[in-house]
C-alpha cells in the first residue's frame, strides 16, 4: 500500500485558492453568496467535498437574508487517497471544480458525465 502524503493545512488552503483560480472568470463572478471552507474530516466516510446551499438555478424573488451557501473540502480524505502533492492538486481542483458545479445546479451525473 502506498503511503499517505501529508500537506499541512495552510498548503492544503493554498491549494483550493489556486484551484477556485482555474474556475473561469465569468463563472466566479456569478458565484454569489458561498463560503467555500477547508475542513479537516467529512461528516460521513469517504466524501471529499460537500455542497449544501440553495443552488443558483432554485433561487427566486423570495431569495434574500440568506446565510451563505456552503462548500467544504476535506483535506484528510484527499491527502488519504493521493501519493503525491501533485495527485492532491488534482483531486483538489476536481473536487472544488466539482462541488462549485452543485452551487450551479448541476447534479452528481451531470458532474460525472462532463468528468468531475
Amino acid at each position: 500500500m502506498a503511503s499517505v502524503i501529508e500537506v499541512s493545512r495552510e498548503r492544503f488552503e493554498e491549494l483550493v485558492a489556486e484551484a477556485l483560480d482555474t474556475i473561469p472568470p465569468d463563472l466566479t463572478r456569478a458565484m454569489s453568496n458561498v463560503v467555500v471552507t477547508v475542513v479537516d474530516d467529512p461528516p460521513e466516510p469517504h466524501l471529499l467535498g460537500l455542497y449544501t446551499g440553495i443552488p443558483l438555478t432554485e433561487r427566486g424573488d423570495w431569495y434574500s437574508a440568506v446565510l451563505p451557501d456552503r462548500i467544504e473540502i476535506y483535506r484528510n480524505p484527499i491527502c488519504q487517497i493521493c501519493a503525491t502533492e501533485e495527485d492532491v492538486i488534482d483531486e483538489v481542483r476536481i473536487t472544488v471544480v466539482h462541488e462549485v458545479g452543485h452551487h450551479f445546479g448541476i447534479d452528481d451525473a451531470r458532474l460525472h458525465e462532463l468528468g468531475w
